[in-house]
């Protein structure tokens, strides 16, 4: 087991700057586009023929023979993951290829790639929420997501799990092995040392409080990035942070240079919340293509866990190499849609080109 300690990684980004921080994250999402040198090879030298004539008769230039010359291509495929439901909310699976198109900035680009991959190995980052406003729900959170594990996990994924109040923990490292996850699910506790939240009361940012972006941040930049394929974060909490240093948009971004998308079990209790989460839930799982489903008891509780369970599983991958070869490091913006009425499309709006 490791533990991840949020201070550390956060004064190693206060030590570099931000600014550098962002940096390197643009290298690492570029890295994730599958970037390659870019450029001619060197044109191999003619070779010198013994009987050739001097240099007064050599031919003109245009006519001696041309070397060949090999040119190296790079391409950066652009993998979009998408899921669609019906006005019923039901999945549909029967769509093809021909049913999509896929804008880029309003450009409509060609779809070269396309599967319904059921069973495609995923990278799965697992948050809870383990600040006083989760007190009376931890006992179901965890058996809930024990069973998560144990039924989400096919043969090749893997997953991680991470807690967070005043401090970011990281539990267990990348495992295939549900069972490892499941211990140390059974080992989250509640860190109540933070401030007294009175409802009513203004959260400020502080040393103290609920870092879920400073959280979700780590969890992408140090953890998701650097893995291929599919990768979501599952993250149970009311969604209210009260002492991150990293921001609201400083999370998404990481999602987004991650490649990942964010699902939110929002577990909302009036009593000890402030009311704020479920708008920033929403803003930040619609921004990455993620889903928030509500929780207000145990029992919604397993029912949420089945509808991310569901949502992982019923992905169509739509492959395309954006008409916009600029390596800008500049965010654009993605539209899918779906050549049926009423369909309700799941997707990640966007992603950051490679850089220079």
């Amino acid at each position: 087991m490791r533990m991840t300690s949020l201070t550390a990684a956060l004064v190693a980004l206060a030590l570099a700057g931000y600014p550098a921080a962002r940096a390197i994250a643009r290298g690492g999402a570029a890295a994730l586009q599958g970037t390659s040198p870019r450029g001619p090879l060197p044109t191999p030298s003619s070779p010198r023929n013994p009987s050739a004539p001097s240099q007064q008769e050599t031919p003109p230039p245009q006519e001696l023979p041309q070397a060949p010359q090999t040119i190296q291509s790079q391409t950066t495929v652009i993998n979009v993951f998408a899921t669609v439901r019906d006005h019923r909310n039901g999945i549909i699976g029967d769509l093809t290829k021909d049913d999509f198109k896929v804008y880029e900035d309003g450009v409509e680009q060609k779809v070269t790639y396309f599967t319904k991959e059921v069973d495609m190995p995923l990278s799965l980052a697992i948050l809870m929420d383990t600040s006083g406003s989760m007190q009376e729900i931890l006992t179901a959170e965890q058996d809930a997501a024990s069973r998560f594990v144990q039924e989400v996990m096919h043969k090749k994924d893997e997953a991680l799990l991470m807690t967070f109040d005043v401090d970011v923990n990281l539990l267990a490292d990348f495992t295939e092995d549900p069972n490892v996850l499941a211990r140390a699910i059974r080992r989250v506790t509640i860190n109540a040392a933070g401030p007294v939240i009175t409802p009513g009361t203004v959260p400020q940012n502080g040393p103290m409080g609920t870092n879920m972006y400073d959280a979700v941040y780590l969890a992408c930049h140090d953890e998701l990035a650097s893995e291929a394929g599919r990768k979501a974060i599952v993250i149970l909490t009311d969604a209210e942070d009260n002492g991150s240093k990293m921001t609201e948009n400083d999370a998404i971004e990481a999602i987004q240079r991650a490649d990942s998308v964010i699902h939110f079990l929002l577990i909302t209790d009036p009593r000890a919340t402030q009311g704020y989460g479920p708008g920033v839930a929403s803003k930040m799982a619609q921004e990455t293509g993620g889903r928030v489903v509500n929780v207000r008891n145990e029992k919604a509780l397993e029912k949420a866990f089945d509808v991310v369970t569901e949502e992982l599983r019923s992905q169509y991958v739509l492959g395309y190499s954006s008409t916009n070869t600029a390596r800008d490091g500049t965010f654009r913006k993605i539209k899918v849609e779906v050549d049926r009425p009423d369909m309700k499309i799941l997707a990640r709006k966007g992603y950051y080109a490679p850089g220079s």
